[in-house]
């Protein structure tokens, strides 16, 4: 290829970029579509590396009883009903929550 063949197949090239630049199609539908298509593939980048680097840990029995969880008691419906039982649901006293214009010092008398 001669310095002359290559300046005609610039010419070419810029001429046909030139045309092509003046279509809507062009001009709106391909950054469109690209910017669809680098979405997806960067999306997926993303929860990639969500999950990748996510610190995901068990617990350990002791921990979980210590935040009050206990998987070896039974819960069946006769035990929670004598646990409701024993509650003295007849006699309570209704407390007002503070408004949000009020400080917690005149709920305290």
């Amino acid at each position: 290829m001669t310095a002359k063949e290559g300046k005609y197949s610039m010419e070419y090239l810029k001429s046909t970029l030139a045309t092509y630049s003046k279509r809507k199609s062009f001009k709106y539908g391909l950054p469109f579509i690209l910017f669809v298509i680098g979405g997806s593939f960067g999306l997926r980048e993303w929860t990639q590396i969500r999950y990748q680097f996510s610190k995901v840990k068990g617990i350990t029995k002791e921990e979980a009883e210590k935040m009050g969880l206990h998987r070896q008691r039974e819960v069946t419906l006769e035990k929670s009903y004598e646990e409701i039982q024993k509650l003295d649901i007849d006699n309570w006293e209704n407390k007002r929550g503070p408004r949000p214009w009020e400080s917690n010092e005149e709920q305290t008398k």
